[in-house]
Order: structure tokens, then C-alpha cells, then sequence
């Protein structure tokens, strides 16, 4: 069961005796840092900065709204402020860690319109060690009782002409699967819109800018707008003037700037999950994450058999059997050759015909004795879904599905985070913990911090992953090593990992079955761990893993973690995440396409002796990535380990204590 959030409130109210005379409140947080101060100026607008120790982040960032009644901002004092401290205290299902604890300090300002309609917006801003944060909060009002938002009027004007790294997109209406530029902050180009989280590295310390808790709102985008990022919010869909409508009492998402002076402290970072409400799901103890195949990858691949590949009982029972020998824990019902499982008059995955029912499957796939057959075998069944037809028939659909034993989702091709997308998605968590479903975004925005809310919530997509080597040259481990440093901070990203048929870049060639990668193989299993992932999936097909070295380590690999931490990285070049499972420890690395050495410390084990298995390049993997060295070496908290790390390379490492 998840624990309730527990307050430790030692600090109460600030009292000033003139609401008049306040100009700005400054929030720091527990150990000093950083700094948030809200201000007014002289011609009533207001604004924020920011600071962590003597350098400034952001400066006179604005804060406002244009509304259907209104701009809200341009004639605003400072209302009587409320201030206390606290501990985030609670535990997660699947996460970075199990169990969080992280203090903060949080003001609640009040801005108070001093003319007609006479409107209040109270600024929330929370402060942790590793971040700060802020959301508009629209309290009940007599004279305001509902919004038609137009814009919100937040920016980030960012001091010091940070280094950024972000993604560039096209329209609000994506698939996220872009490709990450790097460039001075001075050298944004203007109005275009930009993927959060972004990343600015100012001379001493790493910041990126996200959002934490979007719900019944609109996703985000930045923009340089005349040299200052503003916030740019996805329209409703029709039209683009409307962004959000809600009744009084109504929040915005956390504006979240992600702090620290080294760049692993984002990547551990916990502060998305702390901004968002405690567990809403009583009975929590079905909700289980695990490994899946997903044969949609390698093309549906079966052996020389009696049967041929598809959508029939013979394909699925292959797989099956396979999940069950390998130890993993569900199999991925998909489709076959772009048609979906499900009739369908448009035979499409991606736009559906308005009678496609996802409660009857095609003739050639019975269902029932495929849910039978895998229950037998104690393996669970994931469901591919397009959104529409789910929606459409939500209720209905997931009766079916629980009735067929179906443990997880995978809800396909939304590419929106309007508004009314945001709902439709936590309608989709709701029902499907009613009936004991976890969900996989694919096709999807960014996380928020969600997984704590609804810990059924295992994957989100939001990012150009392996699947794009079934038809693009252009993929890569250039691209992999943006991922941490990016839309990994947002949260749990859904890659399609496993791919065993690795080849150098020359040899590489487009092929829809049996798909080949550039990586190598440690660079893969690397990925199990540096990624966060509820649900791995193992995309390859059996004849591609089975007797094949490093698999043995996808089958123990975790996918719940107790820590997270980040003992070595440097932005675009590599990084090692550790993640510890009980008293086991497991660290992946991955590398771009340049060789190198890296080392690091193991101070983050206990007390004790340590055997770690290493799985490394081997010296020949420019001319066959898929070859590995497998050694075992005796640690301790003091030791140190070396790394060398092909062109794009990696390594994958198990560490568990010595009997």
C-alpha cells in the first residue's frame, strides 16, 4: 500500500502589517541554495528571479495570464503570505526510489488586482534542495467564477547566456521524436517552439526547465519570443486562440526548474514525483511492473515451422513460451503487418474507421484461448490500442479486456497534450486501474510526476526511440546519450529496447523485419539501467536472445528501483546511472559515438565485500558490436571502477553482496 503523505509543518504563517508595503517574498530552500523571490515593481507587475548561491538563473521572469475578461498581471499588489517548511514523505510503487523523503520550503503569494474585475491568482512556490517550483492557484471568488484562458504570460528570462540543449518542434500536434541541438542560449532562434525539459549549464551549476502535475490543463512548450523564453500552451483542439477552460477552484501545473551543481542530481532528482498528489488508488497491490516482449519490433519473427506468422494463436503461443522460459512477465498482442489486433474497416493502426471495435479481435486470433493459454503458462497479457476506439467504448472495452485477463495497455497515437487530451488520459488511468490495467502511453507527451498519483501509469513515450530503426538511417547512440539529459528528466520513456542485431553504421540498411541497430551490445544493456522504465520491453525476437551473451542480464534486471544515483556523467558524451534493488546494485553506461575511458567510485554501496559482473566492449566491436567481455571483480565502498567505452558503446553491471 502507498503510503499517505505526511507534513512535518514547522513554519506557519508570516504576517506583514501592510499588504501595501510588501514588494517581494523571498522562498529559499532548506540547505540555502537556492533562491525564489517574487517581486512587484513600481508600475504593479509582477515578476520572479531566481538564484542558486551567487549565481542568477532566472531574472524578472513575468507572471500573468491573458483571459477572455481580461489581462491578469499588469495592475497586480502582493496579498498577505503564508509560508511554511515540510517534508515530502511517502513511498512509490515504481520510481526512482521506493521510499522519498525531500524537505522544502513553500509561500503562497497572493496577487491582488487593485482595479476592476478585481481578480486573485495566488502564486505557489515550493523549494526543495534539488529545485524550485511554482503553479497559479484560481481560489473560489465571489466576483470571478469561471475562465476562458487565452495565454498564460509566464517566462523564463534566463541571466548569464547559459549553454542549452533542447529539441525544436514544428506544431503543438507531435509525436515528440525529435533530434536535440546545442547552441548558447543568446542563439535560440526566435518563434519556434521548444520541447521541455531543456537544459542550461551556466558556469557552476545545471538547470532545466519542466513541468510537474498536468492535469485538467494544457502541456507547456517554451518559445523565444524577443529574447525571452515565454511558456506557449497547446491549444484546443479546432481553433488555436483557447487554451484552457476550467470552473473556480482550478490549478495550473508546477513550473519546475530542476537545480543542482551537477548534472546527476537532476537525473536522480525526485521533485516531479513531490509535486504531484499522493496515491488516488486504494487497492495497489495488483499494480506489478515487469518485462514484456514486443514482437510488433522484429516483424512478428517465428521459427521454420508449420505456421505462419500473424495474428493467429500459433504466433502468440511462441511467444508465450518464450516469456515463460526466460522468466519475464508479459507478452505484447499487437497486430500483424500494420493491421491491428482488433476489426477495423481501415485496416490502420494509426486512424481508425468509427466502427473499429477493440472488443472483437479479427477472425483469425481467438482471444479466449490465447488469454487461456498464457494464464496457464502464469504469463500476463499487454494489449496495443489505438486511443480512439478505446475511448470511445472506455468502459465496455476494459470489462473485455480484464475478462481476457489483459494486465497492461499500451494506448497508441494521441500526439496531443491539449487539455482535453490531458483528461482523456487520466480518464484512461482511472477506469484502468478499475479494472486492474497498468497503461503505457506510446505516441504520447511527456510524463509529470503522474506515476505517484496513478502508479498504474508504467511507460510514456515522448521520444524518437528504436522503433525508428525499422526506417531511418538517422538513429543512434548520439541520440540515446541526449535522452538523460532531457526528456529523461521528465520521467519514465518508453524506448523499445532489446535489439540484439547490432552492425557498424556502414553495414547498417533499412529492413522492417529483424531490424538492425548501430549500438553495441553493452550500449544496449546499459540502457536497461539508464533509462527509467517500469515496463522493459524486450523487442527482439527468442531466436535473436536465447543462448546469446548479455541476455542473462535483461532476464535479471530490475524494473522497480530502491535509489537512484549518478555516480559519472558529462553532458552528450556518457553517463552511468546506478540503481539499487534491495542489496543489489546494477549500473548501466552508455557512450555517443566517440571512445573513451571512464572511471567511477563505488561510495554509494554499504559496509561489506561485493562481487560486480561487468559487462564491457569488446576490443573488436568497431567490426561486430554485438561482441562483449563478461568479467567478475571483488568490491567494496572504496573501490573504483574503470570503463572503456566503444564508439557507441557501453556497459551493463551487476553488483551483489559476496557470500
Amino acid at each position: 500500500m502507498m503510503k499517505k503523505i505526511i507534513f512535518l509543518f514547522t513554519l506557519l504563517l508570516c504576517t506583514y502589517g501592510s499588504i501595501q508595503a510588501q514588494k517581494s517574498i523571498t522562498v529559499k530552500s532548506p540547505d540555502d541554495n537556492i533562491r525564489f523571490t517574487v517581486q512587484v515593481n513600481k508600475n504593479a507587475l509582477p515578476s520572479y528571479s531566481v538564484y542558486y548561491k551567487n549565481t542568477q538563473l532566472v531574472k524578472d521572469g513575468a507572471l500573468g495570464f491573458e483571459f477572455d475578461n481580461g489581462t491578469f498581471g499588469d495592475n497586480v499588489t502582493l496579498g498577505r503570505t503564508t509560508q511554511r517548511s515540510g517534508i515530502e514523505k511517502y513511498d512509490l510503487i515504481a520510481g526512482k526510489s521506493s521510499h522519498v523523503e525531500d524537505a522544502f520550503q513553500e509561500a503562497v503569494i497572493p496577487l491582488k488586482e487593485t482595479k476592476a474585475p478585481n481578480r486573485q491568482v495566488n502564486v505557489v512556490v515550493r523549494v526543495f534542495n534539488d529545485g524550485a517550483a511554482f503553479r497559479y492557484v484560481f481560489p473560489k471568488q465571489d466576483q470571478w467564477a469561471s475562465y476562458i484562458m487565452y495565454d498564460e504570460l509566464t517566462t523564463f528570462d534566463l541571466a548569464n547566456n547559459p549553454d542549452v540543449l533542447t529539441m525544436f518542434l514544428k506544431s503543438y500536434t507531435t509525436s515528440h521524436e525529435g533530434f536535440y541541438s546545442q547552441m548558447k542560449y543568446s542563439d535560440i532562434p526566435a518563434n519556434q517552439l521548444m520541447e521541455m525539459p531543456t537544459l542550461y549549464h551556466y558556469k557552476d551549476v545545471y538547470m532545466a526547465i519542466t513541468e510537474a502535475a498536468i492535469r485538467n490543463y494544457a502541456g507547456m512548450y517554451l518559445m523565444n519570443e524577443q529574447g525571452s523564453l515565454r511558456g506557449k500552451l497547446s491549444p484546443l483542439p479546432g481553433q488555436q486562440q483557447i487554451k484552457v477552460k476550467a470552473k473556480l477552484p482550478h490549478q495550473s501545473p508546477w513550473r519546475v526548474m530542476m537545480i543542482g551543481k551537477e548534472v546527476g542530481t537532476l537525473i536522480s532528482s525526485n521533485i516531479l514525483t513531490n509535486l504531484n498528489d499522493p496515491c488516488a488508488i486504494k487497492d495497489t497491490s495488483w499494480i506489478k511492473p515487469g518485462k514484456t516482449t514486443f514482437s510488433w519490433w522484429n516483424g512478428n519473427v517465428v521459427p521454420d515451422s508449420f505456421f505462419l506468422p500473424g495474428n493467429n494463436f500459433y504466433t502468440n503461443q511462441y511467444y508465450i513460451d518464450f516469456v515463460a522460459r526466460a522468466g519475464l512477465d508479459f507478452h505484447s498482442i499487437y497486430g500483424y503487418a500494420e493491421q491491428p489486433w482488433y476489426e477495423d474497416e481501415n485496416m490502420s493502426f494509426e486512424f481508425p474507421s468509427e466502427t473499429a471495435n477493440v472488443m472483437k479481435p479479427v477472425k483469425s486470433l481467438d482471444m479466449d484461448t490465447i488469454a487461456k493459454y498464457a494464464a496457464s503458462k502464469g504469463v500476463g497479457l499487454h494489449m496495443w490500442v489505438n486511443w480512439k476506439p478505446l475511448y470511445n467504448r472506455l468502459e465496455e472495452a476494459l470489462t473485455q479486456f480484464e475478462k481476457w485477463g489483459v494486465r497492461g495497455m499500451m494506448v497508441d497515437f494521441m500526439d496531443r497534450d491539449d487539455q482535453e487530451m490531458i483528461c482523456i488520459q487520466e480518464d484512461i488511468l482511472k477506469k484502468a486501474a478499475e479494472h486492474k490495467i497498468f497503461v503505457q502511453f506510446h505516441g504520447s507527451s511527456k510524463p509529470s510526476g503522474l506515476n505517484r498519483t496513478y502508479p498504474n501509469e508504467f511507460a510514456r513515450e515522448g521520444t524518437r526511440n528504436y522503433e525508428c530503426y525499422k526506417w531511418s538511417k538517422d538513429m543512434g547512440a548520439d541520440l540515446d546519450i541526449a535522452i538523460p539529459f532531457t526528456r529523461l528528466l521528465a520521467g519514465v520513456t518508453d524506448y523499445h529496447l532489446g535489439g540484439f542485431h547490432a552492425v557498424p553504421k556502414d553495414k547498417f540498411r533499412i529492413q522492417y523485419t529483424n531490424p538492425l541497430v548501430t549500438s553495441t551490445r553493452c550500449h544496449m544493456l546499459g540502457m536497461y539501467v539508464v533509462l527509467e522504465c517500469y515496463l522493459g520491453m524486450v523487442c527482439d525476437s527468442p531466436m535473436a536472445y536465447e543462448g546469446q551473451p548479455g541476455f542473462e542480464f535483461i532476464q535479471k534486471v530490475p524494473t522497480t528501483w530502491d535509489e537512484t544515483i549518478v555516480p559519472s556523467a558529462s553532458v552528450m558524451e556518457y553517463v552511468t546511472v546506478a540503481r539499487r534493488h534491495g542489496s543489489d546494485w546494477y549500473v548501466g553506461a552508455i557512450n555517443n559515438s566517440k571512445e573513451r575511458s571512464v572511471s567511477f567510485k563505488t561510495d554509494f554501496l554499504s559496509d561489506g565485500n561485493y562481487i560486480a559482473e561487468i559487462y564491457s566492449d569488446a576490443d573488436d566491436t568497431d567490426s561486430n558490436p554485438n561482441h562483449l567481455v563478461k568479467r567478475t571483480m571483488k568490491i567494496d565502498k572504496k573501490s573504483t571502477i574503470e570503463l572503456q567505452l566503444a564508439n557507441s558503446g557501453g556497459a551493463a553491471i551487476h553488483i551483489y553482496p559476496e557470500k
